[in-house]
């Protein structure tokens, strides 16, 4: 099997779940997951205030090409997310390449509704955000419309983590990394 590669993003006040369970998920279907702080600094402080360290800093990645970029959510890391100019050029690009993304939580609404990366697609996020969306879809868990893949929350991190690998290794590599977690 060819490894994917995957870039995550982190930030001051990502959500910590969000993060390490996403990253957990494609490292186990054997991704090569990316993690790529815009803080300025290798190391984050997230929204429940537990410290992540990221492989390298933001800029480090803007001439890299990923299969997948995931932008996990919390508050105020999805802001901090979205003011990152070199993850915007990046994301930017990589959506118009057709390639595949995602985001949980407020990013959907705070990162890619404003930065005009859900244009035509039905998306979800956390429920306060929900009003921001252009085309929301407020009763699912996660939503896959193309090569966009949005989630809620905290709670829907898992099946929005084996979606995206469902996304890139096929649905097959996503039911055994879910039953290899006994969650299937």
């Amino acid at each position: 099997m060819v490894s994917k590669t995957v870039l995550v993003p982190i930030a001051n006040g990502t959500e910590e779940m969000e993060a390490v369970c996403i990253i957990n998920i494609l490292r186990r279907a054997g991704a090569q997951v990316t993690v790529a702080s815009v803080a300025g600094a290798l190391a984050i402080e997230a929204s429940q205030k537990m410290k992540i360290e990221a492989d390298c800093l933001i800029e480090a990645c803007v001439t890299t090409k990923y299969d997948m970029i995931v932008l996990p959510g919390g508050m105020p890391g999805a802001t901090n997310l979205s003011v990152s100019e070199p993850l915007f050029a990046l994301l930017t690009a990589h959506v118009a390449a057709g390639k595949l993304y995602g985001a949980i939580c407020a990013s959907p609404a705070i990162v890619l509704e404003k930065h005009g990366l859900l244009e035509g697609k039905t998306a979800t996020c956390y429920p306060a955000f929900q009003d921001q969306l252009s085309n929301v879809q407020p009763d699912k868990a996660v939503v896959v419309d193309g090569n966009c893949i949005t989630s809620q929350g905290p709670a829907t991190v898992m099946p929005f983590a084996l979606a995206c690998v469902a996304a890139l290794y096929g649905e097959g590599k996503s039911t055994e990394v879910a039953a290899a977690m006994l969650l299937v």
